[in-house]
């Protein structure tokens, strides 16, 4: 059985023709015959099925082990984000608070312990989310990303404005308010750390089916193309049905926005 399927439909009829041919030559009884071209057309169509059945084996084992590739790498992939926009920020946050408690020592002690202890505080909740992002449960919230938004700017000497930011969207699902979070938490770290900015607006507004989330500064922004953060963001925002735009902001700065679906406008098409 080693010709293809188009070469064995040829090749066993022409086997059972041959053999009722020959039996016809030879005067053999018509029972016979049919018996010999029974045979020979019921083992064709086995070992036609049984080499079939092997093939399709060997197919599934590759498809399996082309499917546990591809999540070990998705895996790995989301574990890379993760890590990256977790540490990141912690990191940023860490060594900001260093610096103004070297700069509060030693005229400032006490102001300078606090700043100690909020180090200790950052460095510990890093910590839980490292192994919650470890194990797959990290989830962050708007609620909480937005406290951490304050700490982290108000480290930074940005004024924040969050006062279009005020609390969840009730028709907010779980991972389209995660890729928000996600979304707020790559935007304040990137503020912190390169735009160099006095200023920060932080708004989420509701515009047709869907809530954005707008964080906008009046630094000098990324420059040149996006880096790991802001790839790795837009893949998120796909994975929860939402995009990213990014640019320059009207005033001067740079702007993220960051659109997610709302549930219950789905729901309602659906």
């Amino acid at each position: 059985m080693l010709l293809g399927p188009s070469g064995r439909a040829r090749v066993i009829p022409a086997v059972a023709v041959t053999a009722l041919g020959l039996g016809a030559l030879r005067d053999a009884a018509d029972s016979g015959l049919v018996l010999v071209v029974t045979a020979i057309l019921l083992g064709g169509a086995a070992m036609t099925a049984v080499v079939q059945m092997g093939r399709t084996m060997r197919e599934l084992r590759e498809a399996r082990a082309t499917v546990a590739h591809l999540a070990a790498n998705e895996e790995r992939l989301r574990l890379a984000r993760d890590l990256h926009d977790l540490l990141g920020h912690s990191l940023s946050l860490i060594t900001l608070k260093s610096e103004l408690a070297g700069r509060m020592l030693p005229d400032h002690p006490e102001q300078a312990a606090r700043q100690v202890a909020d180090i200790e505080r950052v460095g510990r909740q890093a910590l839980v989310d490292v192994r919650e992002a470890v194990s797959g449960f990290r989830r962050p919230t708007l609620d909480g990303e937005l406290a951490g938004a304050r700490t982290a700017l108000a480290a930074a000497g940005v004024t924040a404005d969050l006062g279009g930011a005020a609390g969840r969207h009730p028709d907010l699902g779980p991972d389209a308010e995660g890729a928000l979070a996600w979304a707020l938490r790559e935007a304040v770290t990137n503020i912190v750390r390169h735009s160099g900015a006095s200023r920060c607006e932080i708004a989420l507004s509701e515009a047709d089916d869907e809530l954005c989330l707008t964080v906008s500064d009046d630094g000098r922004g990324p420059e040149g193309p996006h880096g790991n953060g802001l790839t790795g963001l837009t893949e998120r925002m796909a994975l929860a049905d939402g995009r990213l735009v990014t640019g320059r902001a009207p005033g001067g700065g740079f702007r993220l926005r960051a659109y997610v679906p709302l549930s219950r406008r789905t729901e309602s098409v659906a």
